[in-house]
């Protein structure tokens, strides 16, 4: 199984929280990882190889900071966060598909169905938390064709085949530029407004669950869920927002389910 992640050095220790629930629980024997970056060192990837199995693989790909000089970033949002888009054209050629995933997420449930899914014809697959009202607003925000979901960069599988067709740097570069005081989380905004029509959209509950669609399926009449159904049903959960559950002040439900995996992390 292809893996993707898009990280700098102070996210490693987090990769390797959010790979070690991958080992437990993605049902892949092997994983070929691929990180895109443009700080972390040789001794970096030794540690991270540390955490695979002697059948997996980390292979780092650097990315030339000249690729997204100037595009918009902030603190919360740095330049790697526009790394995934570019991927198909970073990655080896004779890739067809790869999952990225971010690192703010646990893997509770096999992958396998996931990564061995049909494209359809569809560019990519990804989840869309949003709902009526919002895309309504995103729509005019962003200049979207109508009935384009507002998609969520968090778990992406790949059709790379379809996508090295259709990724042109000098898009993404053009559309930053022209929408730059209307981006509110770019790589989102950007993934949405130029492949969003071409996007396979999966069940949330399944692939991207967060705090907040858990609240909001408890609060609607015959969604109800219940932290039993996550743990059997779920895939990945995503901790988006903030704080996180390893930071202060966290209270969202599903912090359960970091916490017990970090302990079987850290008591194996």
């Amino acid at each position: 199984m292809n893996l993707l992640f898009s990280i700098n050095r102070k996210f490693v220790p987090l990769w390797a929280q959010c790979m070690a629930t991958i080992l437990r629980h993605g049902g892949a024997d092997r994983y070929d990882l691929y990180v895109l970056h443009s700080d972390l060192t040789p001794s970096d990837q030794a540690e991270m190889q540390k955490v695979l199995r002697p059948a997996d693989s980390c292979t780092l790909i650097q990315v030339p900071a000249e690729l997204f000089q100037g595009f918009p970033v902030s603190g919360r949002y740095p330049l790697q966060i526009y790394y995934r888009l570019a991927a198909p054209l970073l990655l080896p050629p004779g890739m067809d598909r790869i999952l990225y995933l971010d690192v703010d997420t646990v893997i509770l449930n096999s992958l396998e169905p996931l990564y061995t899914s049909d494209f359809g014809g569809s560019a990519f697959m990804a989840c869309s938390h949003t709902r009526k009202l919002m895309d309504v607003v995103n729509r005019a925000r962003l200049g979207l064709e109508e009935r384009v979901p507002y998609l969520n960069s968090g778990v992406l599988l790949m059709n790379l085949d379809q996508l090295r067709q259709m990724v042109r740097l000098e898009d993404i570069r053009d559309y930053a530029e022209q929408y730059r005081r209307r981006l509110i989380l770019p790589d989102q905004d950007i993934l949405t407004a130029l492949f969003g029509s071409h996007a396979l959209v999966l069940d949330s509950r399944i692939y991207n669950m967060t705090d907040r669609l858990f609240l909001r399926c408890g609060a609607t009449p015959g969604m109800k869920l219940t932290l039993d159904w996550v743990r059997r049903n779920t895939v990945v959960v995503h901790y988006l927002g903030k704080p996180k559950p390893w930071q202060k002040n966290y209270i969202g439900p599903l912090g359960v389910f970091y916490r017990e995996e970090l302990a079987c992390t850290q008591g194996r």
